[in-house]
């Protein structure tokens, strides 16, 4: 089978949306190495994120003078041409897109729709930016074969939003990167700790420093718990008003804040935390969470939306507003290692539905019957 992806985020994104597409191309590749990926990108990488071998996984960049000065525009339109010389079966378009006109080639179409915060949160986004991402999600729902959505409360949102039928979308979740499930060894633990001066236990927050992200009710939460929080993460404008907290209550010494944490430091982190918590006021699904539960870490998360699909049922849930209750759970947690115990043995029992086997088995059946049916 050969298989088309629009790779722009695969080759260009270091995280979020570019996490989920090598990790895609990464399972599909091991799980099913007789298909051919062909990963169509606008511009040269400037680094190398997977292996691209030349042979299973494959880089295709625009081939004409035109399509390389022009390459935005190829990658909505002239990509097309391209896909169909290429004999491409499927294309998948990975961040709520696909090629204007595709549909109308025989090639068959998949979207995947992350999220439709921009929707639900439009003062979040620019006037202009929303009425991009809506006409670029709304078309790619409605022309591509089918919608995949990377979970319930999602689809619930592209129906709900987007006014697609609910029996065009599919749910299938993501999967995180290998090394959160690798044994990690004490030493490299030790050395992570020494490198950014961690103390022996902290709270673990992972993500952008934004205000969808909610982290400054943590800091609220422990203002009076005797305890440290480690905020890892990309800073935005909100990280203003988070440090203008800090230094208004003296919480300095509570709280460290890192960036450009490489990866297996990023997985000993979640691994040494005494707590994860991720009070997110919306997600299309929450990442972190399963790379914590992985990671044999007690998780506290939001209530409602999607995170319990990601948590499961021993993760603990909170009004991501409510900083009386953030802190009474995470005292409860910190002082009760039985508690703490049961919940790293749920939580990575939970935790194995997301495995790699599991999502890529998955996946093949998906595109299958879209060769099939569609």
């Amino acid at each position: 089978m050969i298989l088309g992806f629009d790779a722009k985020r695969f080759f260009h994104n270091k995280t979020g949306l570019g996490n989920y597409s090598r990790d895609l191309i990464r399972i599909l590749a091991h799980y099913q190495p007789e298909n051919s990926y062909l990963l169509y990108n606008p511009k040269p990488k400037k680094i190398d994120r997977i292996p691209i071998d030349g042979k299973i996984i494959i880089e295709n960049l625009p081939e004409t003078k035109k399509d390389k000065k022009f390459s935005p525009i190829w990658r909505l339109f002239s990509i097309c041409s391209q896909i169909k010389k290429d004999k491409v079966e499927l294309f998948h378009g990975l961040s709520g897109e696909i090629p204007i006109g595709l549909h109308k080639t025989g090639v068959k179409t998949v979207v995947t729709i992350h999220d439709l915060i921009f929707m639900r949160y439009p003062n979040l986004y620019s006037y202009f930016d929303r009425k991009i991402h809506y006409y670029k999600f709304k078309y790619a729902a409605n022309n591509a074969d089918l919608v995949i959505a990377i979970s319930e409360q999602t689809k619930k949102d592209i129906v709900t939003y987007l006014n697609i039928n609910p029996d065009k979308i599919k749910v299938i979740y993501q999967v995180c990167a290998p090394i959160f499930k690798e044994e990690i060894p004490i030493e490299y633990l030790e050395l992570t700790r020494s490198k950014y001066q961690l103390p022996n236990h902290f709270i673990l927050n992972v993500g952008t420093i934004e205000t969808r992200k909610n982290v400054l009710s943590v800091i609220k939460a422990i203002k009076e718990i005797e305890t440290q929080l480690v905020i890892i993460g990309k800073k935005t404008v909100y990280f203003k008003e988070i440090k203008n907290y800090i230094v208004e209550n003296n919480l300095q010494n509570k709280v460290v804040f890192l960036e450009n944490v490489e990866l297996k430091e990023l997985a000993s982190i979640y691994r040494m935390a005494s707590v994860f918590i991720y009070p997110s006021v919306f997600e299309g699904f929450g990442i972190p969470i399963i790379e914590a539960l992985y990671s044999k870490t007690p998780v506290i998360t939001s209530k409602g939306g999607c995170f319990s699909e990601a948590g499961g049922e021993n993760t603990v849930y909170i009004d991501p507003l409510n900083t009386e209750e953030i802190k009474g759970e995470l005292e409860e947690i910190l002082a009760n290692s039985e508690k703490r115990e049961l919940m790293k043995q749920k939580g990575f029992e939970f935790v194995q539905k997301f495995n790699d086997d599991i999502i890529a088995k998955n996946w093949v059946e998906t595109y299958n019957e879209v060769l099939r049916l569609y």
